[in-house]
């Protein structure tokens, strides 16, 4: 790693810090270059807002929740129980991600009503393990032929939507959601079946 992407990722861990504990509206790029002991044109430097720096924690952070889905893909077991595993896996990192902090919550929300095409190429990139399922189902004779598999995982990526976002889990607790979330499976499933 180069000193300038050591500086990158130092600028990012004081963020992140400073987000998770005064929250994304309440911190400026002034005081993350404090905490740093560096200018706060210098910070510029590196990023050019706090919402690139907060996309950038988001980035990391998706990343790494997305190596998690694609082991589920790799895992044993056949396409529908995959296609649970994937669906319980979304709820399960989301859940706890909130749950860890109210403050990923904000920071998120900035994120997606100032950058909506961030939370689209997220979605897209899980539409793609979402399709892979399929096509394992499809050749495994577990699922029906569709006319258009991207489509069809569009849809179901649509009809768990709920479990991807966090402004319902305040009001439920992780069992119910888990639940909730078997019986829509089971009825997308039951369309799907061969």
């Amino acid at each position: 790693m180069d000193e300038k992407q050591e500086t990158s990722m130092q600028i990012l861990e004081a963020a992140s810090k400073r987000f998770m504990h005064y929250g994304y509206n309440k911190t400026a790029m002034a005081e993350i270059a404090r905490d740093l002991k560096m200018s706060t044109g210098n910070l510029y430097r590196f990023f050019v807002s706090k919402l690139d720096i907060a996309e950038a924690i988001a980035t990391k952070h998706g990343d790494h929740d997305h190596e998690i889905l694609v082991e589920v893909i790799k895992s044993k077991g056949t396409a529908i129980e995959r296609l649970y595993k994937l669906a319980h896996t979304v709820l399960t990192e989301t859940y706890n991600h909130i749950a860890e902090s109210n403050k990923v919550f904000e920071m998120a929300q900035a994120i997606i009503s100032q950058r909506p095409e961030f939370a689209n190429q997220r979605l897209a990139k899980e539409r793609g393990l979402i399709v892979a399922i399929l096509n394992d189902g499809i050749a495994s004779g577990e699922f029906r032929e569709f006319e258009d598999v991207e489509w069809t995982a569009e849809v179901l990526q649509c009809a768990t939507m709920k479990y991807r976002y966090p402004q319902i889990h305040h009001c439920y607790n992780l069992e119910y959601l888990r639940k909730e979330l078997d019986g829509i499976i089971s009825h997308l499933i039951h369309g799907l079946a061969k």
